[in-house]
């Protein structure tokens, strides 16, 4: 058996000055963090251990696990934080690396259900009545010749249907409706054949949301999606704790219940006096909900809170009651007739999780979850999420018997682990962090603004702007001015429309999130006011992206309920919030926000942190010293004078 330093030795001959790589690659560039991450993480996979790797930008992270992976010769799963990242690694770097190393695996792409067509649904609207509308008829034009043309009915590629069309639910299916091995259309469905190669797979490249909801279907005892894999790499595994919260949280909303409605009547008109049976609690049904919806969301405004908010108002609770009190005369209807078809079967299944799930946020079933709401202009979510994640996943890795790679830009906080690990469970990970190659001394300056106010100062904003303002008239390139909130963003684009009329102004919310990354790379000297969204995952390189400006430090709002709940139990534990929970999330993301300045070897720029709580407060060194070594200033003419030496 090879030893971890033969492992080691093979992945130096890829990627060393004198390897496959440096040789076959006319623009590949040999470099000491790149070999040193490749060789940590072959040491893990030939241990079948778990490590978390910290990779600052420019290291080259996605050779330096695909290498290993691929010289292991063991299946592998690989996680992306995005279907754009996953596309991106199965369609180029995946394929590119096999064949350097001479490696030909059986190399698979899977995504999660709703991004396959459902023929199955997609035939039965056509034979509905709304399917006759004139508002989705178009739609329907175009569908047809990219029926002809897709293989795997990934409708990424159905780019013709506008984003807004109403025909986009009647195209997928949902873990609730779909009828599985009943349905008709099984042996031709996407979705099956894409999970079905996925089994066979050597490499499956796969996202987050897919893993978990293998994690979920596990925990569950209902089987799983993914196959069993010696190697499972986490790319962008910054995102696992907020993903896996997000996943584990069981939610009841408005829509849900008038999707339940509308499907049961379409499923009970095809059994021959169901719909008769259901009209009246499907009757009682739409109308508590209606009620519930007028009083939850009356105000006519997003918000969110804790469930004792909506118990404290008495209507409020009288409206879930009842609501609770209809799905569970629906339930006792649809069990009489779930014998009837597979999709009666499906309704009722659907019918009595919605109404279990309301009575457990009505009666706060579990300690171990915090219940909260959401609420809009026209809707309103009730979840139900775990207070702490680690046990999941701690039960999820010790459930398959594979080396594990966690690897980012930003998993450590003053270059420790030790807040991703508390988060994950995984205490017993191996680390390593690696520099960026960047030379950030001479390719970046930080710019810190004196005298500005506290940031809870009412004129903050508007000292912000003032300081801001000349910055962006000095830089000659692009601008991403990064926000904590939208309600700040939008006051700037306000002032700045006025006062930059020269300067091309792109604001996220007015067009989609790629539209307007492609305008503004297109513009070479645009302003880009993005919120949380724009804060990672955005990659622009050159003149195209010059400075990078950042409101306030990315601390998460105290009247987030989550946020809250998981604060009140680190304190009940005898901990410090601020210290243990607080300041590291701020860090992580403090870092992916300045993360977006310096791309490549080329790139210059300036990163101005508005904040002044860097300097004065004691923390502020630990969220610096959480950065890339960017020499900092506090001087205006110190960046007329970086930006004229470029």
């Amino acid at each position: 058996m090879s030893t971890p330093e033969q492992w080691q030795i093979k992945v130096r001959q890829a990627l060393g000055a004198e390897g496959l790589f440096a040789s076959q690659l006319p623009r590949f560039q040999p470099r000491a963090p790149q070999i040193e991450l490749a060789e940590a993480i072959a040491s893990c996979i030939h241990d079948t251990a778990t490590l978390m790797a910290e990779a600052g930008t420019g290291t080259g992270k996605t050779f330096a696990y695909l290498v290993p992976v691929l010289q292991s010769g063991r299946t592998a799963i690989i996680s992306t934080g995005t279907k754009n990242l996953q596309q991106q690694l199965f369609d180029r770097d995946l394929p590119q690396v096999a064949r350097l190393l001479g490696i030909n695996p059986r190399m698979r792409l899977l995504k999660g259900r709703n991004n396959y067509l459902c023929t199955y649904r997609l035939n039965k609207f056509r034979a509905s009545k709304a399917g006759k509308d004139p508002a989705v008829s178009l739609a329907l034009r175009v569908i047809d010749p990219w029926l002809d043309r897709t293989i795997d009915g990934d409708l990424m590629t159905l780019t013709d249907v506008p984003e807004d069309s109403p025909i986009w639910p009647h195209l997928r299916s949902t873990t609730d409706n779909c009828l599985g091995s009943e349905c008709p259309d099984f042996e031709s469905c996407y979705l099956v054949r894409a999970r079905r190669r996925a089994q066979k797979a050597d490499v499956l490249v796969v996202n987050h949301h897919l893993l978990f909801a293998d994690m979920a279907l596990k925990q569950k005892e209902y089987g799983e999606l993914l196959p069993e894999a010696g190697v499972i790499v986490l790319d962008e595994a910054h995102q696992i704790p907020d993903t896996a919260s997000r996943f584990f949280t069981d939610s009841i909303s408005d829509r849900q219940c008038r999707e339940l409605i509308a499907d049961t009547r379409t499923e009970a008109s095809e059994v021959t006096g169901a719909l008769a049976t259901v009209a009246e609690p499907l009757e009682h049904l739409e109308q508590d909900v209606r009620q519930a919806r007028y009083l939850l969301c009356q105000n006519n405004e997003t918000r969110s809170g804790s469930r004792p908010d909506v118990l404290a108002v008495k209507k409020q609770v009288e409206s879930l009651e009842a609501m609770q009190s209809s799905l569970e005369k629906l339930v006792k209807t649809l069990q009489s007739l779930a014998a009837t078809s597979t999709g009666m079967e499906r309704v009722f299944a659907r019918a009595r999780d919605m109404g279990h799930c309301l009575r457990c946020w009505l009666d706060a079933a579990s300690a171990e979850n915090i219940y909260w709401y959401e609420v809009h202009p026209k809707r309103f979510v009730l979840h139900a999420t775990p207070l702490d994640i680690s046990k999941p996943l701690q039960e999820f890795r010790e459930s398959r018997s594979a080396a594990w790679v966690l690897t980012s830009a930003t998993l450590a906080v003053n270059r420790q682990f030790d807040h991703f690990k508390q988060t994950t469970g995984l205490h017993d990970a191996r680390t390593v962090l690696v520099d960026s190659p960047f030379d950030y001394s001479r390719q970046a300056l930080l710019y810190a603004p004196e005298d500005m106010p506290n940031p809870n100062d009412r004129q903050y904003p508007q000292a912000v702007l003032r300081a801001a303002l000349p910055v962006i008239e000095a830089c000659p390139g692009g601008v991403f001015f990064l926000f904590t909130s939208h309600f700040a963003l939008r006051n700037a684009a306000r002032v700045l429309r006025q006062k930059l009329p020269q300067r091309p102004l792109f604001v996220q919310g007015e067009a989609p999130r790629h539209h307007l990354l492609e305008d503004f790379r297109c513009a070479g000297n645009g302003v880009l006011l993005g919120a949380a969204s724009f804060w990672e995952g955005v990659d622009v390189v050159g003149e195209e992206l010059s400075c990078v400006i950042i409101d306030r430090l990315p601390f998460a709002p105290p009247d987030d309920p989550v946020l809250q709940a998981r604060l009140d139990r680190i304190r009940e534990s005898g901990g410090s919030p601020f210290s243990r929970y607080q300041l590291p999330q701020a860090a992580i993301a403090l870092k992916q926000g300045a993360g977006r300045l310096i791309r490549s070897t080329t790139d210059h720029g300036v990163l101005m942190l508005c904040d002044p709580r860097l300097f004065t407060k004691g923390y502020g060194k630990i969220l610096l010293r959480s950065l890339p070594p960017v020499p900092v200033t506090r001087d205006f003419m110190d960046i007329k004078r970086f930006f004229t030496s470029q």
